[in-house]
């Protein structure tokens, strides 16, 4: 099956590409793009990732794209609450891969702010995050086979709280199925409110789960179909 044969909602785009290679550098140049015409209406520029394992080539090759780095205000969209030098922590990650050569002078806002307590570091998180220009200019996810993404999971406990359209806060603790357990997420109002949002795909298997959930509607059993709705492109690549 090809990205090609599903149907979309109106003003959903999507893409493929024939390699990982080229799914990165298409991804990087278009969220290049989309910065750069954000910096020309304001003075700086917001783009919120994902972590993972996927996401590497992504920024490795974004990093490279020329833009001015100082005006960008670099945040995550889900962090786990682990130290910053933690081989899962997503802050690690954007450090190694995006923010390195030119891109360095980015302003960057961790979510991990306290090892006392998830709720002190999520009380941190919520007073950083205030620094980054809202709404979102650009926002990149990722997907997991059950249908979450940033860390709004499935059956996690505050799940409702982080997807209700009037939620207060900006981020929340949630608790992931697999170790390591707790995370910390950016909410539904913030990510949605994004001005360019992209989704990154890669494998049949996502493919497969983006299908599933096209079928439904209920955004507590996957939380992706929050976001399957204008503005939205997706990039995938088997």
């Amino acid at each position: 099956m090809a990205i090609s044969e599903l149907k979309f909602p109106a003003g959903v785009q999507a893409f493929s590409q024939a390699s990982a290679t080229q799914h990165a550098h298409d991804l990087a140049e278009a969220v290049a793009e989309a910065l750069s015409a954000a910096l020309r209406e304001r003075d700086f520029a917001s783009l919120v990732v994902s972590g993972g394992r996927s996401p590497a080539a992504f920024l490795d090759a974004l990093s490279t794209q020329k833009l001015d780095w100082a005006r960008v205000v670099v945040s995550l969209a889900d962090e786990r609450w682990v130290p910053t030098e933690h081989n899962d922590s997503n802050e690690a990650l954007v450090k190694r891969h995006l923010l390195r050569g030119d891109a360095a002078r980015a302003h960057f806002i961790g979510l991990y702010r306290s090892p006392a307590s998830l709720d002190a570091s999520v009380a941190g998180a919520e007073l950083a995050l205030s620094e980054l220009p809202q709404p979102i200019d650009v926002l990149v996810l990722g997907m997991g086979d059950d249908g979450h993404t940033a860390s709004l999971f499935p059956n996690s406990p505050l799940l409702a709280s982080a997807l209700s359209a009037d939620c207060p806060q900006r981020c929340l603790p949630m608790l992931a199925p697999t170790v390591p357990h707790q995370r910390i997420t950016l909410t539904l109002p913030i990510l949605r409110s994004a001005r360019s949002i992209f989704l990154a795909l890669q494998g049949p298997a996502k493919l497969d789960t983006l299908r599933t959930a096209l079928a439904g509607d209920d955004v507590h059993t996957m939380p992706i179909r929050a976001f399957l709705r204008s503005p939205l492109s997706i990039y995938w690549c088997p």
